[in-house]
């Protein structure tokens, strides 16, 4: 081997430190990029197959070549690996698994070698850039950026955030918003992603956070957390609305937000082109919260499902177009910000309800219970929905209905027992004619109608069972004609199915052992 002729190079350590500053990544990454341009040249000129490395001296700029040989018994490659017997001639010292390294003689760069390490160097810089910038961006997801526009592509928005490029996508826009070359456009990073050709940031001006954050910018007492932001639902570009809240009681919210002759708003307003925005001040009662979230519109009353989180809102006949908005707006809108199903009726259609509802039930009673239609409306009007709750309510409600006394009551019990022992009676024959097996029937929770609804459906086993998810077997029981007024909510679904699947872990066990 040659002799190393190795000497300082500082101006290999000025070009490192000119590239750093330039590109704002760190001066090691520039050097160890050129580092890897130099080994490459190295193998070039040395052979491909040896392990050669460089070190560029970090005080001096000194270019070190040297050949790597691991010492190895028995040697399987040559170029890189070396006997025990021959490495203690370089070191007395060596053991298995040690290195040997042999200094080369420096490379002269010709043109081509020059041309790789330049390219090597180029990338791992742009390398180093790249992901500088996903480290810088990615902390940034949730903030409004400022930036100009470099060009449209495919309705695509390309803006220049200054030291990265971002993409705002045609569908994140505003509808017939346009942009062109130079402007400047303000959006919200909604996500930034790793990918091959580099780091993608997303910017959105649609997303709901961005209007959040616009009010953020314009009300100081939301900057400082007095007021916050609760939920925001949006129609980009045409309508939305925004739930507040104060933690200071002498601060009004909306008021807060509209600002002086609605100057605060009217900044947001202008920004998101001319898009419509209803201030609503935020409530824990989901009722209050729905009715706020309704406005403009009046609501007369409302009626909750907690179970399915649907609520029914009652408004006066005159309110109902405002309260469903053009094209259902208003009421999508109330939605989404409540995260209620909200239905919507006129006092007339309710009133119109509650009727048929009356008349349905009394005549059930009548035909239940072998009654007039007098008794059967007293029973509706006290609240008694079912055949179930009037057989088994405790005979002093029904004694304290006015115009019964106890001997009616104990009566109408005693006539809605034999009523359900009967129906019970006939829903068995038809579970057994539908071939629903002894074992589902007495699963605990499970009803005779719920056979005969499981039954019609081809539900007839312990497995037919444990295969459906607790959503289909409320739905089948809820759309059965069979199941009347009985409902079944999806935990006591869930907790017949984990019934009926309990023999497949004991017969689980039983193989194993």
């Amino acid at each position: 081997m040659e002799s190393t002729a190795s000497y300082p190079r500082p101006e290999l350590l000025q070009a490192a430190d000119t590239a750093a500053r330039d590109k704002n990544i760190d001066r090691d990454e520039v050097l160890q990029a050129m580092e890897q341009a130099i080994q490459k040249a190295g193998r070039s000129k040395y052979g491909l197959e040896y392990d050669i490395r460089a070190e560029i001296d970090r005080k001096t700029g000194e270019i070190r070549l040297l050949r790597f040989r691991e010492v190895a018994e028995p040697v399987e490659n040559e170029a890189t690996q070396i006997t025990l017997a021959t490495a203690k001639k370089f070191n007395a010292d060596a053991q298995i698994g040690d290195f040997i390294t042999d200094p080369l003689p420096p490379i002269d760069f010709g043109r081509i070698a020059a041309q790789t390490a330049k390219q090597v160097i180029v990338q791992k810089v742009r390398d180093a850039e790249r992901q500088r910038q996903y480290l810088e961006f990615r902390d940034r997801v949730g903030e409004i950026v400022n930036g100009l526009v470099k060009r449209v592509e495919f309705g695509n928005v390309i803006v220049d955030l200054g030291r990265a490029e971002a993409i705002l996508r045609r569908d994140e826009l505003l509808p017939r918003e346009t942009f062109r070359q130079g402007e400047r456009v303000r959006a919200y990073i909604y996500d930034v992603r790793q990918e091959v050709r580099g780091p993608q940031i997303f910017l959105s001006r649609t997303h709901p956070q961005f209007m959040a954050k616009l009010f953020a910018q314009e009300v100081p007492e939301i900057y400082d957390g007095i007021i916050e932001i609760r939920a925001v639902a949006r129609d980009p570009g045409s309508r939305a609305k925004i739930a507040v809240l104060s933690n200071d009681s002498g601060i009004d919210p909306v008021g807060a937000c509209v600002g002086m002759r609605g100057s605060r708003v009217q900044a947001v307003v202008a920004e998101l082109q001319g898009e419509k925005i209803d201030i609503i001040p935020w409530s824990g009662e989901a009722a209050t919260f729905v009715v706020n979230a309704l406005a403009p519109a009046e609501v007369a009353k409302v009626v909750m499902d907690e179970e399915q989180r649907r609520i029914e809102v009652v408004v006066p006949d005159d309110q109902l177009s405002l309260a469903i908005g053009r094209r259902g707006q208003n009421v999508r809108l109330a939605s989404q910000l409540t995260g209620w199903d909200i239905d919507i009726l006129t006092e007339a259609e309710e009133s119109e309800r509650r009727t048929e509802e009356f008349r349905t039930r009394s005549q059930m009673f009548i035909e239940a219970l072998d009654v007039d239609d007098v008794i059967a409306h007293l029973l509706v009007t006290e609240g008694f929905t079912s055949v179930e709750e009037v057989a088994y309510v405790a005979v002093e409600e029904l004694a304290g209905i006015e115009g019964f006394d106890e001997e009616i009551g104990g009566e109408l019990q005693e006539r809605a027992k034999i009523f359900l022992t009967e129906r019970d009676e006939r829903f068995e024959t038809k579970r057994v004619e539908l071939g629903v097996t002894d074992e589902v029937a007495a699963l605990e929770g499970v009803t005779p109608s719920m056979l005969v609804a499981l039954g019609e459906k081809g539900v007839k086993t312990l497995d037919d069972l444990g295969d459906l998810a607790g959503d289909e077997l409320v739905e089948i029981v809820q759309g059965s004609p069979y199941s009347g007024n009985s409902k079944l909510d999806q935990d006591e679904a869930n907790t017949i199915i984990m019934a009926a699947r309990a023999h497949w872990f004991t017969e689980d066990e039983a193989v194993k052992e």
